[in-house]
């Protein structure tokens, strides 16, 4: 089943201006696309992540495949939807051939490891976040990319 809307989902690590990107384009998009973003429907801590999904990863996975269900009917409809978060390719890929969503794109939003704690330490004042392991899934990312 070919869909009639066009998804695109921008993916990238903390810091790298997924958020800001998203929300430029919805105000000057008039109301003429969906625009979501991954984390609204709420974050839990990592010991939630594992009770129920058996992992972080196993909760992002199951999230982007919610989000890519609830996305399909909008495309039915043929309604232009983008999707922000911090999502692996491969999960998205999964989610797109599961519920055949053949109009997409996938965008890795990237900034340098500097340019990302900058944002993070002074623009966001999320210094927590500007960490060895959020640089380490800004790596992963760019190399997942670069294979698909």
């Amino acid at each position: 089943m070919a869909l009639h809307g066009q998804l695109l989902i921008l993916t990238g690590a903390s810091g790298a201006g997924k958020t800001t990107i998203a929300d430029r384009v919805e105000a000057r998009a008039e109301n003429r696309l969906h625009v979501f973003r991954f984390d609204t429907i709420g974050v839990p801590s990592p010991e939630g992540m594992n009770a129920q999904y058996g992992s972080g990863e196993g909760w992002q996975r199951a999230m982007t495949d919610q989000w890519i269900k609830r996305i399909q009917a909008l495309l039915l409809e043929g309604m232009p939807v983008l999707l922000e978060g911090q999502m692996k390719i491969a999960f998205i890929n999964e989610a797109l051939a599961q519920h055949s969503v053949e109009n997409a794109e996938c965008w890795l939003v990237d900034c340098s490891d500097d340019e990302r704690a900058r944002r993070l330490i002074g623009e966001r004042n999320q210094p927590e976040l500007a960490t060895s392991h959020m640089m380490g899934w800004a790596r992963y990312l760019r190399r997942e990319a670069a294979d698909h």
